[in-house]
């Protein structure tokens, strides 16, 4: 299965994402939509959805076993893992740089958008969905290059810290949001959080949009939301905020209240239709 596409423009496709998976529908079905289904169509990005099963040989297409030393719980096989790599790496144009392979693992390293950047500047990723109790760890000594978490918490499969990841990669790929400037507004872009959003209605059950999104001052708006991005980034994500390289200006209106409208701006009817 495959949600590959071609740039009518240069005959070329852009980055290359290989997912391999036992549930191959469920990849799929994800990726035909919205962003990622849009960039796909435009040749900005290739992905691939791969079924495990198909480099197997026994009836039961069997992708695990039983782990020795005994316990609960089922392995991944190494060698239809190790078969579906050999295809992709003898697919991949002879003068490309080797993928990165990826593995969808809890002991890997804690993804974020730090991580999404170094990927998205790859011409070729492999994303294997780990499961059960896991794979044979010489899979993992031998034939991946990146081991990945999405968080400390447990799911049934890698399925979908796969799609997470293959998202946030075709995001920054350009062209891929539309306004070239996008990927740097998103929250995390520059170890801050966004700002809030607003839209119709102005007024709902008596909560009104803050006046200053409808004043038109548009110096004004930038410093409302600058200072909205460094208020919430200290209070909820310090870690963050210990990162951020802070201007005198940063500083100065870190100590101010709250940015607002002008007063001859304040509360102006607006057409909401």
């Amino acid at each position: 299965m495959t949600a590959k596409a071609t740039n009518p423009e240069t005959d070329q496709t852009g980055m290359r994402i290989d997912i391999i998976t036992v549930f191959p529908e469920m990849a799929q079905a994800a990726l035909d939509y919205s962003i990622v289904k849009r960039a796909a169509d435009r040749g900005l990005i290739t992905i691939n959805v791969i079924n495990l099963r198909d480099y197997t040989f026994d009836r039961h297409r069997t992708t695990d076993d039983t782990p020795y030393g005994g316990g609960g719980g089922m392995v991944m096989k190494i060698e239809p893992i190790g078969l579906a790599l050999d295809a992709i790496r003898a697919s991949a144009s002879p003068d490309s740089r080797p993928p990165r392979i990826l593995l969808t693992e809890p002991r890997g390293k804690t993804f974020n958008q730090e991580m999404a950047r170094e990927l998205a500047a790859e011409d070729h990723i492999v994303i294997l969905c780990g499961h059960y109790e896991g794979v044979d760890d010489r899979v993992r000594q031998l034939m991946v290059t990146d081991e990945v978490s999405i968080g400390d918490f447990i799911l049934t499969g890698g399925e979908l810290p796969a799609l997470m990841i293959a998202d946030a990669v075709t995001r920054l790929q350009e062209g891929a949001l539309g306004d070239a400037e996008a990927p740097d507004k998103d929250t995390f872009s520059d170890n801050l959080l966004e700002y809030p959003h607003y839209t119709r209605p102005v007024e709902y059950n008596g909560s009104r949009v803050p006046d200053i999104l409808l004043s038109g001052h548009h110096a004004r708006i930038e410093k409302w939301r600058r200072w909205h991005q460094l208020q919430t980034t200290k209070e909820r994500r310090p870690d963050l905020f210990a990162k951020i390289n802070l201007s005198d200006a940063d500083r100065k209106l870190m100590n101010q209240p709250e940015p607002q409208a002008p007063e001859d701006k304040k509360k102006t009817p607006v057409n909401t239709a």
